[in-house]
């Protein structure tokens, strides 16, 4: 007998089946309607297109374990961990920064409940927000002081709103930079309202081209870390401290937006070099941006750091309240910073720096130990590679790496690549050549059983 679409049961009359009600009492009566309906908006589309239906089925055990594991997949926060083995290891799309256990436990704590957010213990009085972190800012830059706000975009539009707002801001042709999500320097300077003059040529820019613009309107010399792209060859750019001499002979403020900033000379540690944010402050720069979740290895922040004076004023600016960090981010910042303290180890203890310096035998160690418990029925091949620090940071420099290269006979690196991230903890890699690459540098070792259980079950 063909199937009509009068024959298809009324969702209330479903809901009462006995196996389907038991899918109300855990996912509630809305969602499960709602699943429902969508599947009785495919059996009515089959049907109109002539194709013949079993709606008996619809009350069975197996619709409603279908309609469970729809419910499910749905029922999941769609902000939740992955694993990272793409070879970028501070990957703006996959979060950036890592934070340390002992940054997570401070941000849960501080999560549970009541905090001196605003609130001084000491003198039982209303506190300043934030004085934490800035307090080992100070200590860890030479900054006179600082300010925490949510990202360095806002920390680049508060201090130019608040500092040279109505008047010029100066910034060289090779510095007027965009970065991801379509943020130009150029476009920030105008939403905070002063106006742009630019200066030199795209490849070089020298000290008396500033020196030439400079005039009654001028508020800030602007320098900007160029940050995801490296200019080379015939190119020149004025040093920070000819600039600050500049500045002060004309009583105009230097800011320097580094971008993703670093506290610690990662030359030291055998790595490509980044301007340090207290080398920076030394050489007579009035105030310094960077983010937190870079190179810090901290929450996403914006930090401002330098005089007393411009954070004074920047604190009192209403726009201030607009851009500040909450709760959690200064726990969190806070808490990784005080990792840059002894008897700390930085390049150790903050995951992003261990993963920069991590050795090659460490990584290739964890490769072999995750090919090992992956199991039967996989092709898999340890091979080297190169990964990129990300996010802006260490622009043209590529790390030494181990990564394993996953095959899955008769199935495609994109299939395979697909079926990774539908993993319980999603694993996201990248695709080479045609060749899906697991890299161990942008994934840390307690990252090692997710993976291993995502590659089993791929012949699971």
């Amino acid at each position: 007998m063909t199937t009509t679409l009068r024959d298809i049961p009324q969702v209330q009359k479903l809901l009462l089946e006995p196996h389907i009600a038991a899918l109300v009492d855990r996912f509630g009566q809305d969602d499960v309607r709602d699943a429902i309906r969508d599947r009785l908006a495919e059996l009515r589309a089959a049907i109109l297109n002539g194709q013949e239906v079993d709606v008996q089925r619809l009350a069975s055990a197996e619709t409603a374990g279908a309609l469970e594991e729809q419910l499910a997949r749905a029922a999941k926060p769609v902000l939740g961990p992955v694993i990272n083995a793409t070879g970028i290891i501070i990957h703006t799309n996959l979060g950036r920064a890592p934070l340390a256990p002992s940054v997570r436990a401070q941000i849960d704590a501080v999560a549970q409940g009541a905090c001196g957010l605003e609130f001084d213990l000491k003198t039982g009085e209303r506190g300043r927000r934030g004085q934490g972190a800035t307090t080992l800012l100070r200590k860890l830059t030479g900054a006179e002081d600082a300010l925490v706000v949510n990202n360095c975009a806002a920390a680049v539009l508060l201090a130019l709103t608040g500092l040279a707002g109505g008047r010029e801001v100066i910034a060289s042709r090779g510095e007027l930079v965009e970065i991801g999500g379509a943020f130009r320097m150029p476009d920030v300077i105008a939403q905070s309202g002063a106006f742009l003059r630019e200066v030199g040529t795209t490849n070089k820019t020298r000290i008396s081209d500033y020196a030439g613009a400079i005039g009654a309107e001028t508020a800030v010399l602007l320098k900007s870390h160029t940050s995801n792209f490296r200019m080379v060859g015939f190119t020149e750019t004025p040093d920070r401290a000819g600039l600050a001499a500049l500045a002060k002979a004309h009583d105009v403020v230097l800011i320097e937006d580094l971008g993703s900033g670093i506290l610690i000379d990662l030359a030291a540690h055998g790595l490509a070099r980044e301007p340090v944010v207290r080398d920076v402050l030394k050489s007579g720069v009035d105030l310094v941006l960077f983010s937190g979740d870079k190179l810090l290895g901290g929450p996403q922040a914006g930090i401002l750091a330098g005089r007393a004076d411009l954070i004074a004023a920047l604190r009192a600016h209403p726009m201030y309240r607009a851009l500040r960090a909450d709760k959690m981010t200064l726990a969190g910042l806070e808490a990784t910073l005080r990792l840059y303290l002894a008897p700390n180890d930085p390049m150790q203890d903050i995951p992003v720096l261990q993963r920069l310096g991590c050795t090659l035998e460490t990584l290739r160690a964890r490769a072999e130990y995750i090919v090992q418990g992956a199991g039967e029925g996989l092709d898999l091949c340890i091979k080297e590679s190169a990964a990129q620090v990300g996010a802006g940071a260490m622009p043209g420099t590529s790390l030494d790496s181990i990564a394993i290269a996953v095959r899955v006979p008769g199935q495609s690196a994109k299939e395979t690549a697909a079926r990774l991230r539908q993993a319980d903890t999603p694993v996201v890699g990248r695709i080479k050549d045609g060749t899906l690459l697991l890299d161990m540098r942008s994934s840390g070792a307690e990252d090692t059983p997710g993976i291993v259980a995502a590659l089993r079950g791929l012949v699971a």
